[in-house]
């Protein structure tokens, strides 16, 4: 165990000692190992080697609708003690007797199996992998003039306890490989990338080879180098299934989160059982896929994950939420409360989400668009989730003429807003993907999924020269 039962008990009983009607204990180790290279010759050298070992706790209380949090490195009674107390002062000055509570161990199934445990494989190993990854970029074309790697593992080990009896933990291992390759020609450089992940251990590399990884950042770069501009103006558009779904994600993801709902800074408060999105769509957080990348057996309230559809044929169904925005919305949590490490109070995140799979076949979807974008890859973005405004880079598309898709372009961009993109996505694919992706927000980053078929958006406006 993480931490003694005793000064788990000491932690909750000192966080309820002030008022508190809810108290939570967070214990987190984590191993973290990030390898990286780069490579401007026939070999690749190492950039750096970094080992981070993330051990703490964090301590939460609630009065009501309101909530404290704290969290230290000083495991020991005393460091315990304070940390929990800091918590208590902050919910209330009083002095009250502490409500009683016994707790009862809880252990979850795993559904994540891992098969070669990072810490079990040598250096040498893992950076004979990335190599692998870069020197296949490399070798691609004399336009490659470099490549950069990393190489990424953590294996996190977490305890959640809370006053209603609570006792249960997880472990979350994942293994991650980046590979960005740059191409040069005429005085300019374009990147490609590719950036696979899963929570399993290094058996990920035999599905996803070190070789196919750096393949693909080196395609992606070699047809962006031989790209022109794309040309600004309001677009049909086609996005390719994968990372495509980071669309999804960003423009309406977030707005389904508790996290804004619950404080009234979503456009989709308030809206569950109305018709939001066109009746092809149908999106889905589902936490509970095995080895996927966002996966969790429970989320960091302790709670077990699900599956959650968020909209069904159009309709909206339900939000993501998390124990303490469950409070203020009157909702029972559904499993989606994430945070970075100890040291961040949890809140409602996505885990894997994407769009369910439709019936329209790919080249109908193609062959519908006179004249519009195809976005084979989607790149980051940014929305604001009370009015949905994004704005996403595409980061490999190409122009779709009489039903076709013809020459690559670069420099696009796709603008809008959430609420009415997904009324436009009237046309959706049977082949979905997914892509791996850190969601950044007030708790820290996350490991999340993003996924779709091949999708097609009536009109959105495209950025461009």
């Amino acid at each position: 165990m993480l931490l003694s039962i005793d000064k788990i008990y000491l932690a909750l009983d000192t966080a309820l000692s002030t008022g508190a009607d809810f108290a939570e204990v967070f214990v987190e180790r984590s191993l973290n190992k990030n390898i990286t290279m780069v490579q401007k010759s026939e070999k690749a050298e190492t950039d750096s080697i970094v080992d981070r070992t993330i051990c703490g706790i964090g301590v939460r209380a609630y009065l009501g609708l309101r909530s404290a949090c704290a969290s230290t490195t000083d495991l020991s009674s005393e460091g315990v003690r304070k940390c929990a107390l800091n918590v208590a002062l902050s919910i209330s000055d009083g002095k009250r007797t502490a409500p009683a509570f016994t707790l009862h161990e809880r252990v979850n199934t795993n559904i994540h199996k891992v098969e070669i445990v990072p810490s079990s494989v040598s250096n040498r190993e893992k950076m004979d992998l990335l190599r692998e990854g870069m020197n296949t970029a490399y070798s691609k074309s004399d336009l490659i003039t470099q490549v950069m790697g990393s190489y990424l593992d953590v294996d996190r080990e977490i305890l959640v306890a809370n006053s209603e009896g609570l006792l249960t933990g997880d472990r979350q291992i994942r293994t991650r490989m980046i590979v960005h390759a740059v191409a040069a020609d005429k005085g300019e450089n374009q990147v490609g990338s590719c950036a696979p992940g899963r929570r399993m251990g290094l058996e990920m590399f035999s599905s996803i080879t070190p070789a196919s990884i750096g393949e693909e950042a080196a395609r992606s770069a070699l047809v962006n180098i031989s790209a022109g501009y794309c040309t600004a103006g309001v677009y049909p558009v086609a996005i390719e299934n994968g990372f495509g779904g980071v669309i999804f994600h960003e423009s309406t993801g977030h707005s389904l989160e508790a996290s804004s709902v619950a404080y009234g800074n979503s456009e989709f408060c308030g809206r569950i059982g109305e018709k939001i999105a066109n009746e092809k769509v149908t999106a889905i957080d589902d936490g509970t896929i095995p080895n996927a990348w966002g996966s969790i057996n429970i989320d960091d309230e302790g709670t077990p994950s699900q599956r959650k559809v968020l909209i069904e044929n159009g309709v909206l169904k339900r939000y993501m939420v998390d124990r303490f925005n469950g409070r203020r919305m009157n909702m029972p949590s559904s499993g989606s409360a994430r945070r970075q490490d100890y040291s961040y109070c949890p809140t409602s995140r996505m885990t894997n989400t994407y769009i369910a799979a439709g019936n329209d076949e790919d080249e109908d979807i193609i062959a519908s668009i006179e004249k519009g974008i195809y976005a084979k890859k989607m790149g980051g973005g940014s929305v604001n989730p009370m009015t949905g405004a994004f704005n996403f880079a595409v980061d490999e598309a190409y122009m779709i003429e009489n039903g076709k898709i013809t020459y690559p372009v670069r420099g696009c961009s796709l603008i809008g807003k959430g609420s009415e993109i997904i009324q436009k996505i009237d046309m959706v694919g049977k082949h979905m993907l997914t892509g791996q992706g850190m969601c950044g927000s007030s708790s820290g980053s996350v490991p999340t999924d993003v996924g779709q078929p091949l999708i097609r958006v009536s009109s959105i406006t495209v950025g461009g020269r």
